[in-house]
């Protein structure tokens, strides 16, 4: 088992991580139904490059995933759940352990839990504001 050294390990990370999403019983009828076939490649790009940043603190993404994330929760009529952020950090710790181990690995772990949780803060903050 090797470690994360590269954007070439984040890319597969990402690509196999979200392969397996796609084909989760949970998680993948939303991610497909609002990611499409073809935007698919520039969003892992997207998303490797969100992971670069966050593991090697290079500043090469650029978006707002709380935002994404909000207007996913509201045009699924607010039903994102916790289930659905614990579903997306187990099957990211899978994937991990499928393919990495060390230092790295490990806080992409960490991180993903962290963000998992503020995520879910974040759309459960707006979604009061909405309803108020």
């Amino acid at each position: 088992m090797k470690e994360i050294k590269d954007r070439q390990d984040i890319s597969l990370l990402v690509n196999t991580f979200y392969d397996s999403i796609r084909k989760d019983e949970l998680l993948g009828p939303i991610f497909n139904r609002h990611i499409s076939e073809d935007q698919w490649p520039a969003h892992l790009e997207k998303l490797t490059d969100f992971w670069v940043t966050a593991l090697f603190g290079q500043a090469c993404f650029k978006g707002n995933p709380t935002l994404k994330h909000r207007m996913v929760d509201k045009n699924l009529k607010y039903s994102i759940a916790p289930s659905h952020f614990a579903q997306w950090v187990t099957l990211w710790h899978k994937t991990i352990d499928e393919l990495f181990q060390g230092e790295i690995a490990n806080r992409a772990k960490n991180a993903s839990e962290n963000m998992a949780v503020a995520q879910f803060h974040a759309i459960r903050s707006y979604r009061m504001t909405e309803h108020d």
